[in-house]
């Protein structure tokens, strides 16, 4: 599964457009970086940028962005509002998918040492990234501000993480720069059926983490109670990571409570709406829907249709879009505004080329590109393709089960089933567009130039190294069809036997797609010099294609005797 990250780098300039525009649009000359938005802010002389991309891509784009500015910024002329101390202020890095908060924090220290070393500029790690604790906080390592930098450059306490610690001419021009790992922030608002933003407040103060202050008597007028410093004592909200506040809404006529999720896997949206609809409820109030700002990770939502699903006793091995559709429906984000997945997830708005995949065609389409003149997609990814359908028959058969009248309770069994058959389903999905990928590699490996020996050993290696992919990929799709036949098998035995066709039908497209696979497998060996690699490759293929043979058989005779009993 690709990693995705997010960087949210804040430059010193808000008002010239041209200079905005020329350091934001820079991170899309490298491939695989999609840029997101740019929010310029003239009163605080400051731009927000927001891309996202792979890693190793991500940093490559934010390294150019940083130097872009360092070119076109002069911190030494530099007005604004907002805290600030460099051209490029921060830089954090933040989590989409498929990657944890210390890979982050790796290539936020990463981007800090390259920026550091090869632009001199003063970096200073903070939050997930920072080296000590007194970094943590952004406000410490920003402290002083720009005006302040060369005097903390000269505090040994205050040497940066990285980069020079002198304020020399170009420090001077460039300023520092904090670069961090951080959670994704999600600013969520809750509706409510009132006008009151007293009451709002009271449902917010049970929530968020602060709570409310501790009072004699009264919980609303009686005297704060104070600790032995005078501090006011606090009763906790339900919720870590959770900031929260009620206030009115005169455009919609309505209260609201406008939260912060400052992390998310702490606190999930769908716990905290969950929960602001039973304190609601017991101050007499309604949650009517609630409205997301800005961009989501998918990972939130589906987290919460699979959470609302559950609440419903129904199977989650159903399609990433109908799970988000659940969400949507059950968090109320369409009640304000309607509410386009499109634009309001990141995974959604970044790849670029969705249009393009093999996958993303209709059926006709497909078979009209299938049986065009191109060599690709070939077998191979029809193979894939085939698995796929196969593991998709199979978790049909576990949906079916799990939603049967009089097996209620067994639809917990059946939707965890119907999950691993779906995950089976997607991975196959992806291999229908990586076979085709393989072969057009290996094509690309061949019209390398030839010129001189330099050129004939760089050919022959690119050759080599697109042959051993064009043979792992389709084994991979040996691999998980094999898997997936786990789940059809279960599903012949214990399923819906009025869907006994359906698992006999997933099996056999499931070992044609083993079969199919092991001939691509077989064919590209032919071309590959390693040949321990070869005789390795072909043993593990046979031997799974042996157990796809036994397992169709299986499955085939579970089937006849279910129809002849």
């Amino acid at each position: 599964m690709k990693q995705l990250i997010e960087c949210v780098p804040n430059i010193s300039e808000g008002s010239d457009l041209k200079k905005i525009n020329e350091i934001a649009n820079i991170v899309e000359t490298v491939k695989g970086v999609s840029l997101l938005n740019i929010d310029p802010g003239k009163a605080t002389n400051r731009t927000v940028i927001t891309f996202v991309g792979e890693p190793e891509n991500v940093i490559e784009a934010a390294f150019l962005l940083i130097e872009k500015a360092k070119q076109l910024i002069d911190m030494s002329t530099h007005k604004g509002e907002h805290p600030r101390m460099g051209a490029t202020d921060v830089c954090p890095l933040v989590p989409i998918s498929n990657i944890t908060m210390k890979e982050v924090t790796k290539w936020a220290r990463i981007l800090s040492k390259k920026v550091g070393e090869e632009l001199n500029i003063p970096v200073y790690c903070y939050e997930n990234a920072a080296f000590n604790k007194e970094r943590k906080n952004l406000a410490n390592c920003r402290s002083g501000e720009y005006e302040g930098l060369k005097k903390k450059l000269q505090d040994k306490k205050w040497k940066p993480d990285f980069g020079p610690s002198k304020f020399n001419e170009s420090v001077k021009k460039s300023g520092a720069t904090a670069i961090s790992a951080r959670d994704f922030l999600v600013a969520y608002n809750i509706n409510l059926n009132t006008t009151s933003t007293r009451k709002a407040n009271a449902v917010a103060f049970d929530i968020r983490e602060a709570g409310r202050i501790k009072r004699e008597g009264n919980k609303i007028t009686g005297k704060i109670i104070n600790d032995k410093s005078g501090n006011p004592l606090r009763t906790p909200g339900l919720f870590k990571s959770v900031k929260g506040i009620g206030w009115y809404i005169k455009e919609y006529g309505i209260a609201q409570i406008s939260y912060n999720l400052t992390d998310i896997n702490v606190s999930p949206l769908h716990e905290v709406f969950d929960k602001t609809c039973e304190q609601a409820t017991k101050r007499g109030l309604r949650v009517t829907g609630s409205e997301l700002v800005g961009l989501v990770p998918k990972k939130v939502l589906v987290d919460a249709g699979k959470f609302f699903l559950k609440k419903q006793k129904r199977s989650l091995g159903i399609s990433e879009k109908e799970i988000i559709k659940i969400a949507v429906k059950t968090l109320g984000l369409d009640e304000l505004a309607p509410f386009n997945i499109r634009e309001r997830v990141i995974e959604y708005m970044i790849d670029k080329k969705d249009k393009e995949k093999l996958i993303n065609l209709s059926l006709e389409n497909f078979a009209f590109e299938t049986s065009s003149e191109s060599p690709a997609p070939g077998g191979g990814s029809i193979s894939a393709y085939c698995g796929a359908m196969g593991a998709a028959l199979a978790t049909m058969v576990a949906n079916l089960s799990a939603n049967k009248r009089g097996w209620d309770d067994k639809w917990e069994k059946y939707s965890n089933w119907a999950e691993k058959g779906f995950r089976y389903q997607n991975q196959l999905l992806e291999l229908v567009d990586e076979d085709t990928e393989a072969f057009n590699l290996i094509m690309e490996a061949f019209k390398l130039p030839k010129e001189n020996k330099n050129d004939i050993k760089k050919r022959k290696n690119a050759i080599q190294i697109a042959t051993k992919n064009a043979i792992l990929t389709p084994f991979r799709v040996m691999e998980i069809a094999l898997e997936s036949m786990d789940v059809i098998k279960k599903m012949a035995e214990i399923g819906n036997p009025n869907s006994i066709t359906d698992s006999c039908v997933a099996a056999l497209c499931a070992r044609t797609a083993i079969r199919g696979a092991f001939l691509n497998v077989q064919i590209n060996c032919l071309d590959y010099t390693d040949k321990k690699f070869v005789t390795d490759i072909n043993k593990k293929g046979n031997k799974i294609l042996e157990k796809a043979m036994k397992l169709e058989n299986e499955i085939i005779e579970i089937t006849e005797n279910i129809m002849n009993s």
